[in-house]
């Protein structure tokens, strides 16, 4: 459960950590590229009827008589969005999943970030509408512990599309998925990025998705379709299974890098508080 007090102490210990390592938050870079009254100075603007009389550089007046008003960067908070993969392939996997996503929306939350979360699978399933503060943190994992598996297939870029159409508000995007999406993953990546959103990929896979152990003849049913389809499983087969599964994931990993994406690699038989550890001792959700 994601609600029980022991766990709640995990993710607390993680939040302290984050505190420790990244100065409380997700993301070291948190300034805008919008200008107003903020601390930094950023740039200078002609100054017109209406304008903050404060906020006239008089030196730059007292030298060129000409009246300025100072620009200022803004400092904004992020918006973190979680992307969990919801489909039934996750079954397996998915309370690792769960638990990952409660670490991070945990920290961000605290760190007084807004926190949003959909599950994705042949469409968008919200889970978490955007939040913010300490006090939504047992409403956000008992909406993480209610979820389950759903949908009849996996559409990642068609996800990517109903996000954005949903959120126009550029934030960091976590997507935490086994990535194994029959349409492929690199039209999604790419439109979530051109959209200028951060984003980091944490993928979670297990020995059932990396090895193929069935010999023989098999009857099999697509966990996600409901599909049957009946082989002759050899052991040339499950090597050439095994070689597939594992090109795919290098070019995840190649797309990212290409891209500038973080990526975390990850299964179910490791403790989450590690692999969290993990990210924010390399810098947080950076590439």
């Amino acid at each position: 459960m994601l609600t029980d007090p022991a766990f709640i102490r995990k993710l607390e210990s993680l939040y302290l950590l984050a505190r420790k390592v990244l100065g409380g938050s997700l993301q070291a870079d948190r300034k805008s590229t919008k200008k107003g009254a903020g601390i930094t100075f950023a740039d200078y603007a002609e100054y017109h009827y209406g304008d903050d009389f404060r906020s006239i550089d008089w030196r730059v007046y007292a030298r060129f008589e000409h009246l300025v008003v100072k620009l200022f960067e803004i400092d904004e908070d992020a918006t973190i969005y979680i992307l969990l993969d919801g489909s039934h392939s996750m079954r397996g996997k998915f309370l690792f999943a769960r638990q990952l996503a409660a670490a991070l929306g945990y920290i961000g939350l605290h760190t007084l970030d807004q926190v949003c979360v959909y599950g994705l699978a042949d469409k968008l399933q919200p889970i978490l509408e955007k939040c913010r503060g300490r006090g939504n943190v047992m409403p956000f994992l008992k909406s993480l512990d209610d979820t389950q598996t759903f949908g009849a297939d996996t559409n990642f870029t068609a996800c990517a599309k109903e996000f954005q159409v949903r959120h126009r508000r550029r934030g960091i995007v976590i997507v935490l998925s086994d990535f194994l999406f029959p349409g492929g993953f690199d039209d999604g990546l790419k439109f979530l990025q051109w959209h200028r959103h951060d984003v980091f990929c944490i993928q979670v896979q297990d020995d059932t998705d990396l090895k193929c152990d069935w010999k023989g003849d098999i009857d099999l049913t697509c966990i996600e379709t409901g599909r049957h389809q009946r082989l002759t499983v050899t052991p040339r087969e499950a090597r050439l299974y095994e070689a597939a599964v594992a090109a795919w994931n290098e070019e995840l990993k190649k797309s990212c890098a290409r891209r500038g994406i973080g990526l975390a690699g990850t299964s179910p038989d490791q403790p989450f508080e590690n692999v969290i550890q993990d990210i924010l001792r390399r810098g947080g959700l950076v590439a």
